[in-house]
């Protein structure tokens, strides 16, 4: 794991825990660690916003889940597809792939595994960042996507 990654898990599980142990916000009253929210961030649903594609917490950013809610329905399509948009979500708030600390991936079905990994490999630069990777039970994947994604990576 390079210098900067382990720095930024670093600082993201010490503000987890809280030097006061309040939790995740315990700093979140001053300036530098307030949340940022940009316009055009947020998705809505019927006016009332909903979620925020991305949110900054000092220099980490967590990205939304990513689906992919288009015809063609394999795996490799959904997948590269999601992770362009992870890419442009990133890039937006002002990083990058290969600054990504942590990714989870959210399968519909555990059997396209093997799929999803051969488009994953490599889009995260050399030192790819960690991983978590389930399969959804009853229902899977919100929407028609057969494979949603979220991470959290560092400015």
């Amino acid at each position: 794991m390079s210098t900067e990654r382990r720095s930024a898990l670093k600082k993201l599980l010490l503000s987890a825990v809280g030097v006061t142990g309040f939790g995740l916000f315990a700093n979140a009253a001053t300036k530098d660690a307030a949340p940022e929210k940009e316009a055009g961030n947020i998705t809505k649903m019927d006016d009332v916003p909903l979620f925020s594609g991305h949110t900054k917490l000092g220099n980490m950013i967590f990205i939304a889940g990513k689906g992919a809610h288009v015809a063609p329905f394999t795996i490799e399509a959904h997948t590269d597809i999601v992770l362009k948009e992870l890419e442009a979500e990133l890039i937006k708030a002002g990083s990058s792939m290969e600054k990504v600390v942590k990714v989870s991936v959210f399968l519909n079905d555990i059997a396209d595994y093997k799929g999803m990994n051969e488009v994953y490999k490599g889009r995260f630069g050399k030192k790819p960042p960690v991983r978590t990777t389930i399969a959804v039970a009853k229902g899977g994947v919100p929407g028609d996507s057969l494979v949603e994604m979220d991470c959290i990576a560092y400015i």
